[in-house]
């Protein structure tokens, strides 16, 4: 069975086979590494910045990720997702991390955080 967590900044969803206590704070210890993640080029965190379009969180504890980039000409291309997969990783209990880069729907600075657009000063 699969726990399917859509993600917009600052807000997640979760239903789980996993005890919800489990399930609640694997949520947030997800979130909080993710939030570790800084785009070389720009000064907020990638969740914030609404690269993160979808977590799931299955009964093994695998979890599957789809995150996007700003760009597909982004030159930390190559090191963002590995970067998400470890940074997932470490949380204790997760179990296999897997990031998988898409382009549909292209980011646009819409799934911004409050939080991010006052750190990168866009009101």
């Amino acid at each position: 069975m699969t726990d399917t967590v859509e993600v917009k900044p600052a807000t997640m969803e979760t239903t789980s086979a996993l005890p919800a206590e489990e399930t609640e704070r694997l949520s947030g210890e997800i979130v909080a590494a993710l939030k570790t993640v800084f785009d070389p080029e720009i000064p907020a965190d990638i969740y914030e910045l609404g690269l993160i379009y979808k977590v799931d969180l299955k009964d093994d504890r695998a979890v599957d990720i789809l995150m996007t980039l700003t760009t597909p000409n982004c030159p930390a291309a190559g090191e963002l997702p590995t970067m998400v997969e470890n940074a997932v990783a470490s949380v204790p209990g997760v179990g296999v991390v897997n990031v998988n880069l898409v382009w549909d729907p292209a980011w646009s600075p819409d799934r911004m955080s409050d939080e991010a657009r006052l750190v990168l000063n866009m009101w």
